[in-house]
């Protein structure tokens, strides 16, 4: 087989930026597209030239010529797709977070650890060049023992209010930079405290501001606004700093790696994630799809980022979540 036919569970803004970077990898084939609202359904299967369409997820699992899905729905209905997916001999791509709860990741590890198919979640930082340069170094023994992290990812507030009525930015965002810290480190979350602010009254508060302790010492903030001005003129502020006992990392990217200035004002677009070069979706998604593709078609299974892993961002995240509402220090 020399392409993965892959179908797209979810169809919602970023489950068309799925299908944007399928059609620009080789192989790849958006081979399926399913959704519940019919409207959008025949949209995007117009505009992508999809013939097989579904409004149930479970047809498009029965049919024998889709070998693969990516799952990019909310993170609370994860779960049934997920498990019915790898238990149908599928591939399975699921987006972060990988589930709502604990125990839900732990059902879908355990589907995995069953299937035929690969399962991998896509905390796509992991592809980005950035990041993976650091964590080579790291692995070197550039900074020697880690002692400290400290991460922003911060984003305008014209971005999320409706994703805030689906998901907090602990949960949302800093869920990123906390498998960042797990990956560099190696080590575990211990302990969890976080605060919040809330500025515009929405399901979930505007600001996380979260600390972590590690088993091996170190410790972590992470920073997380989605509430920058209007003006703001980048998609999103993004840096990490990582101290060792014999060096340290810095990371920055999309403010302002490019600046593009206009009558209108300045602005700095995503030139990482899922930008658009030479007229295709490039950059980090891109590559982190085309990663899965390239190991379901060899057979190998996907090591960059592992289901373990990815479970153990979600529990550490989870516990600043409640802290945040608690006011408490929460042990893992």
């Amino acid at each position: 087989m020399e392409r993965l036919r892959i179908g797209v569970i979810g169809l919602g803004w970023f489950g068309e930026i799925h299908c944007d970077a399928i059609t620009a990898i080789p192989s790849l084939e958006l081979a399926g597209l399913c959704t519940r609202t019919e409207s959008r359904l025949e949209e995007l299967a117009g505009k992508y030239g999809v013939a097989k369409t579904y409004t149930d997820y479970n047809e498009m699992l029965a049919d024998p010529k889709i070998d693969a899905v990516s799952i990019v729905t909310m993170w609370d209905q994860h779960t049934a797709p997920a498990v019915a997916a790898l238990e149908a001999g599928k591939h399975v791509f699921l987006e972060k977070p990988m589930a709502h709860t604990v125990a839900d990741c732990a059902q879908i590890c355990a589907a995995a650890a069953k299937a035929k198919g690969h399962l991998m979640v896509g905390h796509i930082c992991r592809f980005n060049p950035r990041y993976a340069a650091a964590k080579q170094h790291i692995a070197d023994g550039g900074i020697g023992r880690i002692l400290s992290l400290s991460s922003r990812r911060n984003i305008p507030a014209a971005w999320t209010p409706e994703i805030l009525n689906k998901i907090g930015p602990i949960m949302g965002d800093a869920i990123h930079d906390t498998d960042l810290m797990l990956w560099f480190t190696g080590a575990r979350v211990v302990s969890a405290y976080a605060q919040t602010v809330d500025l515009r009254g929405l399901k979930y508060p505007d600001i996380g501001q979260t600390m972590y302790r590690f088993d091996n010492g170190a410790t972590a903030t992470l920073e997380t606004v989605w509430c920058m001005p209007e003006k703001t003129p980048y998609d999103i502020d993004e840096r990490m700093n990582i101290v060792g006992a014999e060096g340290f990392v810095q990371i920055q990217d999309s403010f302002p790696n490019l600046g593009l200035c206009t009558k209108d004002g300045f602005r700095s677009p995503d030139t990482t994630y899922w930008p658009q070069l030479h007229g295709m979706t490039a950059g980090a998604l891109r590559d982190e799809l085309s990663y899965f593709a390239n190991c379901c078609l060899s057979g190998e299974t996907p090591s960059i980022i592992t289901p373990a892993e990815s479970m153990a961002a979600v529990e550490a995240a989870l516990a600043a979540e409640e802290s945040a509402r608690t006011g408490e220090v929460v042990q893992l």
